[in-house]
Formats: C-alpha cells, structure tokens, sequence
C-alpha cells in the first residue's frame, strides 16, 4: 500500500480478516505512531497514539480516538496535548482503582530523549468525546522515557515501567546507556521512587506481566538488536532479576505483550534481529537535522538502528514467557525503516504493537502501518488456536 492508499482508508471502519476484524484508524496527522490501547470502564476501546510530521518534531502530539461498545467504526481522532516546545511521545492510559483515566506521555526537545520529562494529566470522556485536564511533570529524572501500562502492586502502590535515556555530559544520546527501572508512587501518583532493575543495559519497554501470586515477568525491547529479553519479580514488583534472553530475535523495536486468561503469555513483535539482516541507520533521528555538533555518547553498549520492522507476529508462550514456540504472523510486509518519513512510501514497518485481551475473550492488537497511520485488528482466541494447532 502506498501512503495514498492508506490515507483513503483511515476512516475507522471495522472490516473482515481472517480470523476478526480490522480497521485503520482516523488520523489528520501524516505520521501516527506508537499506539496505546485500553479498555474504558463502560467496555469502549480507547487508543492513543502520537502523531505530527515527523518523530521528534515539537508538532508531535498524542492523539486519541474511541470504539464505542457495538459500534461498526473508531470514532474522530482527537488531539490532546499542544507543547510547542517539545516533541510529545508514547502515551499510556490508566484507569485507577477510584476510576480516574489518566494519560502519561513523554514530552522531549527535538531528538534528545536524554532530555524527555514524563507528564500526567487527567481525561474526561463523554461518549466519544475526551477530553484532556491540565498537564503536569511527574517529577522523575531527565531522560525518563515509558511505553508499557502501569501495573497495581500488592500493597496498593502504582507501578509504572520506565526506560532511562541517562545523559552523558557533552554527549548526544543515542541509546547505548540507556536501562530499565521501576517507578513506584504510594500516593495516588503525587510523587514517585524510582528502582533500576540491576544489569539493565540495553534493555528498554520494561513490560511486566503478572504470573500469579506474587510473581511477575517483564520483557524487553532491546538496544543490541540481538532477542527479547526477559526478567522476574517473585515479591510482587519490590524487586527484580537481571534481563536474560528469551529465543525470540529483536530489531530494537517495540514489543506488546499480555497474559492471556487461560495463562499463556502472548507477545506481539518483529522476531528479526540484526544477524538477520544487513539493513542499518545512523540512528533513530538522523533525519531531524538538528544543529547539533555534540559527538555521540561513547561507551555503554553499540545500539544497532535500522533492522526491518516485519512481519508483525503474534507469540505464545506456555512457560511464563521463557520460550514462545508458537508464532502466528499476522501481517508481513517488508519492513524498511531506514526512513522514518511516512509520505515518500519509503517507509514499510509495522512496528510498536500493543495487545489486550477483552473480557469476551477476543485479542485486541494495535500497530504502526507505514509510520502513515495506525491498525487496529481484533482476533478470536479460537482462530488463534486454530492457527497454531
């Protein structure tokens, strides 16, 4: 599909494809990326995404549109944060215990993620209508970046999954210092702590899943291009092991993953890595061209840029996420990403997928198509079954 033909489809409408629906979303914006999904508490599917001319732009803003309970297309797409300043990315949306929906995003200046600062404000919904309440920084280090839901610990404390893009004085970040870590509020999100999850380097998208009683597992994008990467809590979320691999390959791009209700872990990736393939990029914002004469951060680990983003593939594990023998692909293209422009057609990923699981049983999968626009796509456990029987 060229950028065109995606553009004359973004009208929302849920249409048949094996095994469900699927949809591309409304957008006025030529590049839609990183989509969030959430189930509202009236049963509507909520997704937020962020949108502008090109990532890392300060007009790029988190955008929002709504499937209503029974309805036959995805609302309107809704513009809710405006920072002029700043290039505003990966949205997350949670619905508290008392019933609040809030939305946290990152907000950064041009392509300097050692530099991003985390914001939270409130939503207000009315049928399809959101609206956003005033913004405010989460008070959390420079460099704070987030993709995955927040999780409710035990004792009642928020946890919500971060990435650190830690500065290097005089350096310009390119993601070979970056690592994972927790942040923990037990104030309703007033303030926050932030716990490193130990021999992180590299290993980014914290996205924990629970596994029953007090035992967790988070998984990892990874800056090193080589797998998923896998950690474990057995105290609830308090502390966590050092990531290991897992034997499913990853290009250094963003990983969705759920646990399903009869216990598999499904997880939705590019299973490329880079000894898959020669494709490479200088880095993820080699195209912004900022006036920036910084050498690049030296040390840490060698991120590795530009690895296909495809085929989109669903994973499924039945051992608490350490292996994933069975892979579904749901749509495949040839995934070039060595550009990031999404009206030239030179751009070909689908990427950034997230994943949830609805109380009817149906998978509920948002991604990146092209960087042009977002899909949606709604699938049935028994096709999935089916698919892999």
């Amino acid at each position: 599909m060229t950028p065109d033909e995606i553009a004359a489809r973004m009208d929302g409408t849920l249409v048949a494809r094996p095994g469900g629906m699927k949809a591309i979303l409304p957008s006025s914006a030529v590049q839609n990326h990183a989509a969030f999904l959430s189930v509202l508490p009236d049963g509507a599917l909520l997704c937020a995404w962020f949108g502008g001319t090109l990532e890392g732009k300060s007009d790029i803003s988190i955008h929002a549109s709504v499937l209503a309970p029974g309805a036959d297309a995805w609302g309107p797409a809704q513009r809710l944060t405006d920072d002029p300043a700043r290039s505003e990315q990966n949205p997350v949306i949670f619905t508290s215990p008392e019933g609040e929906i809030m939305l946290f995003n990152t907000a950064q200046p041009a392509g300097n993620q050692d530099e991003a600062r985390v914001m939270m404000r409130r939503l207000e919904l009315d049928g399809g209508h959101v609206a956003s309440g005033p913004c405010r920084d989460i008070g959390l280090p420079d460099g704070t970046f987030i993709r995955a839901p927040l999780r409710i610990r035990g004792d009642g404390a928020w946890m919500l999954p971060l990435f650190r893009c830690n500065p290097r004085p005089g350096q310009r970040w390119n993601g070979s210092h970056d690592t994972a870590a927790m942040a923990v509020s037990t104030d309703r999100g007033d303030t926050w702590t932030v716990e490193d999850v130990p021999d992180s380097l590299g290993a980014v998208h914290m996205s924990p899943v629970p596994l029953g009683d007090d035992r967790l597992a988070a998984f990892y994008r990874r800056r090193q291009a080589d797998f998923v990467h896998r950690s474990e809590s057995v105290d609830g979320g308090h502390t966590w092991t050092p990531p290991v691999p897992t034997d499913v390959p990853n290009n250094n791009s963003s990983i969705g993953v759920t646990r399903l209700a009869d216990g598999r872990i499904a997880m939705v990736c590019n299973p490329v890595s880079a000894a898959m393939s020669q494709d490479r990029r200088a880095s993820l914002y080699d195209e912004l061209g900022e006036d920036d004469d910084r050498p690049d951060a030296v040390g840490g680990c060698l991120p590795t840029w530009g690895v296909p983003r495809a085929p989109l593939t669903l994973c499924l594990s039945e051992d608490d996420g350490r292996s994933f023998p069975h892979r579904i692909v749901i749509e495949d293209a040839p995934g070039t990403c060595l550009s990031n422009n999404s009206v030239d057609g030179r751009n070909k990923e689908l990427s950034y997928p997230v994943i949830l699981q609805r109380a009817d049983g149906q998978v509920d999968i948002a991604y990146t198509l092209y960087r042009r626009a977002i899909k949606h796509v709604r699938l049935s456990l028994d096709w999935i079954n089916g698919a892999i029987a």
